[in-house]
């Protein structure tokens, strides 16, 4: 194996931030050694299967605490040694026992700061301004507050919801690889 850098993807649903890293780094630029979800349902885990990527499936709702969920996946991340931890749709808030000892960075909806959270592609297209996008950021313990490593911007006129939505997920991608690049760098 070639001297790339090693990182881990986490995901809660279908996966296809997931499958897009996949497809244009792994065993490329770098290789990913674990996938993990907190979903034992979530489509991605065929994506990790298909890839022969190892594959941890911790389902978050057998922990009573956010803290208890955390502390083993920053066990289980460790075992493998990962150089980043990609955030690739997973659906979890988390505590800074995963925050204080994981570098990671988060694929976001919406143009940071604004529109933190869930819905921010809903809230992006409503809201006063021209242009909406995605950001890239580092965890933080602070729900989408990390700094941002970059952004991808898209006018929003004349586009219906419908398709400012296709056009957010289509950039996502882009600019989820371009900051897993960066970050490696």
């Amino acid at each position: 194996m070639a001297n790339r850098k090693k990182i881990a993807v986490l995901f809660s649903g279908k996966g296809s931030n997931f499958a897009h890293i996949v497809n244009t780094l792994h065993k490329k630029e770098c290789d990913v050694v674990v996938a993990l979800t907190n979903n034992p349902k979530a489509e991605g885990i065929k994506i990790a299967k298909e890839a022969s990527i190892p594959l941890e499936v911790i389902d978050s709702k057998a922990y009573e605490s956010r803290e208890a969920f955390d502390s083993v996946v920053v066990e289980r991340l460790e075992a493998y040694q990962p150089e980043l931890t990609v955030l690739a749709g997973f659906m979890r808030i988390l505590t800074p026992l995963f925050t204080e000892q994981i570098k990671s960075i988060n694929l976001h909806p919406s143009l940071l700061p604004r529109h933190k959270g869930l819905k921010a592609i809903e809230k992006s297209y409503e809201d006063e301004y021209t242009n909406g996008g995605v950001s890239v950021h580092y965890v933080s313990s602070e729900l989408d507050g990390g700094e941002v490593i970059l952004q991808k911007e898209i006018a929003k006129e004349g586009l219906s919801f419908e398709a400012y939505d296709e056009k957010i997920r289509s950039i996502e991608k882009e600019a989820l690889a371009e900051a897993i690049r960066k970050v490696l760098d």
